[in-house]
């Protein structure tokens, strides 16, 4: 379906010029895993290091603007993220939705901004545990899909470029420990194909469709061969090598 499983390592609010170390034995350990398309979102301030510091992975940043530039203290654009070597931003996590109240279009909005700089974009969906205990899982998770994808030719480009990513990762088991079943996972990635397909047509077969949420090297590989799971976002796992480099590991031993 899609060419290379992808693993993404989302750093949230953490990280120093230490971890620099961590980065660099990820990028050496990446041209290991030739068969596995590798990236790290660092904080903003690391974004930049990172990147001189690495060559086989991509680097990306957690967020950005609608905006190109403009009077928005304490925001970073698009704009900026790509003249500073980023290859793609992370939009809509989950808590971005939460803490900072982002809706659907306002992320829609930042994916637009995002390509028109050249970035490639992962959108990242999923729904809560009282959605999903009132059975309204795939109903929130499609309708996130819908509103928050961006649409228009760029997009569609993006899409067959495989520039556009799109991470479920139930809220309620985000850095909790707790993992979604492997059926449920096959049913929401299959949920988030069909709005794929109805946006993109032929092309939203080529969007890869991401797992996060409590992904480690325990569970990564039975999460990772799951029917329609193109890789992984990965959160706390990815802070150090000896953690994220398993669950590569596990992305190059099968398909997703």
């Amino acid at each position: 379906m899609a060419h290379r499983p992808y693993i993404v390592g989302n750093w949230k609010m953490n990280g120093s010029r230490t971890m620099l170390a961590e980065a660099r034995a990820i990028d050496r350990a990446a041209l290991r895993y030739p068969d596995v398309q590798i990236a790290l979102a660092p904080p903003f301030p690391f974004v930049g290091l990172l990147r001189e510091a690495v060559n086989a992975i991509g680097i990306g940043g957690q967020d950005c603007h609608t905006a190109a530039k403009g009077a928005h203290t304490g925001d970073v654009s698009a704009a900026m993220l790509a003249d500073i070597g980023a290859d793609f931003v992370i939009l809509g996590h989950s808590e971005r939705r939460r803490d900072h109240h982002e809706s659907d279009s306002l992320i829609r909005a930042k994916a637009d901004a995002a390509l028109a700089a050249g970035l490639g974009i992962i959108v990242c969906v999923g729904e809560t545990l009282h959605e999903r205990d009132a059975g309204q899982a795939e109903a929130v998770v499609s309708a996130q899909v819908d509103g928050s994808l961006p649409l228009g030719d760029a997009a569609l480009e993006a899409a067959q470029a495989y520039k556009l990513a799109v991470a479920y990762e139930p809220v309620w088991a985000i850095g909790t420990g707790r993992v979604a079943a492997v059926e449920d996972v096959v049913a929401m990635h299959a949920a988030v194909r069909e709005r794929l397909t109805a946006a993109y047509g032929d092309a939203g077969a080529k969007v890869r469709i991401l797992y996060g949420g409590s992904v480690n090297a325990e569970n990564a590989a039975g999460l990772l061969a799951a029917q329609g799971v193109g890789g992984a976002l990965v959160g706390g796992a990815s802070l150090t090598a000896d953690a994220f480099l398993p669950i590569v590991a596990a992305a190059g031993q099968g398909e997703g």
